[in-house]
């Protein structure tokens, strides 16, 4: 089986004068790119670009239209210079829930042969209609950092300026994720987090994610607005929105491994008592600490 499901939770940090904080569960589609049909096929829950109550569209992604996600992909790793078999490509993202979606960061494994990850494209997008793919190079199995520029203005609170850095492992039997987004001295100001855990994908398990969550999609487009509101009536000024493209790709860098994988959690697992972190309770799972998105 290439497709799975990935149950969990993401949550939000933001550090600094003003701090916030929330956390969201959510359910995320693992799909290997040259098999969707073949893996959705017997799946009366899940529709390859027709309504249903989930559907996964190809105009979500990469292109914006019908074309296959692959050759989007090679081309993005010709333009990052990054060499890759690609004997794999995987994505994972939310699904379309009755047609809508709204993905503020889906994760595209670039896998050899083996399995070991040869790069990463974390494909960001905004509120604002606008999207950048940054393409990572890694090295093989386990955890991998990466850093990149900050390309795209996503936050109304945050300017197009500093980095991200990226903690992300293989997605396997959980699914790890850590985005921190640092200011031009290196500071971390914001970090955020997604942790899951793998599932088999059947209508049982989708009809039920359907019935507990029916608005999936449409809560995080409302979230994001709330917890913009909250931000702006603890007093955090609005930044101007520069112009910029529609659609963005830039290259990110592999960095070196730090001394203790467990490294990965320290910005996370700090001031993690903060009461605005939501009323869900936090997964116990013992891996590589949280997984994020910035």
């Amino acid at each position: 089986m290439s497709a799975w499901l990935y149950e969990g939770e993401t949550t939000h940090r933001r550090t600094g004068a003003v701090t916030h904080g929330f956390r969201y569960r959510l359910f995320q589609i693992l799909l290997d790119v040259d098999r969707i049909d073949e893996d959705l096929r017997g799946l009366r829950t899940i529709r390859r670009g027709r309504f249903g109550l989930f559907s996964h569209d190809d105009r979500d992604h990469g292109w914006r239209d019908s074309r296959p996600l692959r050759g989007w992909v090679m081309e993005r790793l010709a333009e990052a210079g990054v060499t890759a078999t690609a004997h794999r490509i995987r994505l994972l993202a939310m699904p379309r829930v009755l047609g809508f979606v709204f993905n503020p960061i889906s994760l595209v494994y670039v896998e050899d042969a083996a399995g070991a990850l040869e790069a990463v494209i974390y494909e960001v997008n905004s509120t604002f209609g606008q999207t950048h793919a940054y393409v990572a190079p890694a090295s093989g199995p386990g955890f991998q950092r990466q850093t990149a520029d900050k390309r795209l203005f996503v936050s109304p609170f945050y300017g197009v300026d500093g980095a991200y850095r990226f903690d992300v492992s293989p997605p396997g039997e959980g699914l790890d994720l850590a985005i921190v987004k640092t200011d031009a001295e290196g500071r971390a100001e914001f970090t955020a987090t997604l942790r899951a855990e793998r599932k088999p994908l059947t209508d049982a398990r989708m009809l039920r994610l359907f019935l507990g969550f029916p608005l999936m999609t449409l809560q995080v487009v409302g979230g994001i607005h709330w917890q913009a509101l909250r931000l702006f009536l603890k007093g955090v000024r609005l930044v101007p929105r520069p112009p910029g493209p529609d659609i963005g790709t830039s290259a990110a860098s592999l960095e070196a491994r730090p001394a203790r994988e467990n490294d990965v959690t320290l910005a996370i697992t700090e001031g993690s008592a903060d009461d605005d972190l939501g009323p869900y309770p936090r997964l116990q799972r013992p891996r590589l600490g949280h997984s994020g998105l910035a």
